[in-house]
């Protein structure tokens, strides 16, 4: 194993302690979002909103660096739509919540078809019943949450948050025990 790799693992191990102190963190977080799925969609509705409008603003500049007019209009126009729907999360993030919660059906959907498809496609290969499995899963989580959609809108994004926020933690906190040993 090269030095330059080794010292790295060794630093890493010496940082165990906040791997394990991020991961508890983590989970207290995932605990409030469970807690209260409502203000985690909105959380993570304001989440999206700012990365939105970020990316907008970021857009509308780089269009006054291209050196083209046709151009230049695109990239305005792109900045200008991102920069809007940002704006808008902010300003109803219920009907944002809504909007990317049916985004999140749809797009739940057409992977688990996908991942249906190729499964089935390559049915000599090893493995490719998880493929299936996998795929099967994903549509049916994408067909719960559109059968439920508009109403559910008001907590699936939370409750995504909350499982996302308490498996990284898990995650960071596993990490971290592993660093010790």
């Amino acid at each position: 194993m090269p030095d330059t790799l080794r010292n790295a693992i060794g630093e890493t191990r010496a940082k165990w302690g906040w791997f394990v102190a991020l991961g508890v963190i983590l989970l207290i977080f995932g605990g409030i979002a469970f807690g209260n799925l409502f203000i985690a969609t909105v959380a993570s509705v304001y989440v999206v909103g700012a990365m939105m409008l970020v990316s907008g603003i970021i857009e509308i500049a780089h269009a006054f660096g291209v050196k083209s007019w046709g151009n230049f209009f695109w990239w305005l126009l792109s900045g200008l739509l991102y920069a809007i729907a940002g704006f808008l999360a902010f300003y109803n993030p219920l009907l944002a919540s809504a909007v990317l919660t049916f985004l999140l059906a749809v797009s739940l959907v057409a992977s688990g078809i996908l991942r249906l498809w190729v499964g089935f496609k390559n049915r000599q290969a090893s493995g490719w019943g998880w493929i299936v499995a996998a795929g099967v899963v994903t549509t049916l989580a994408g067909l719960v949450i559109a059968l439920g959609w508009p109403v559910n809108s008001l907590w699936v994004l939370g409750l995504f948050l909350a499982i996302d926020l308490i498996f990284q933690g898990w995650t960071f906190i596993a990490f971290g025990l592993a660093l010790r040993r």
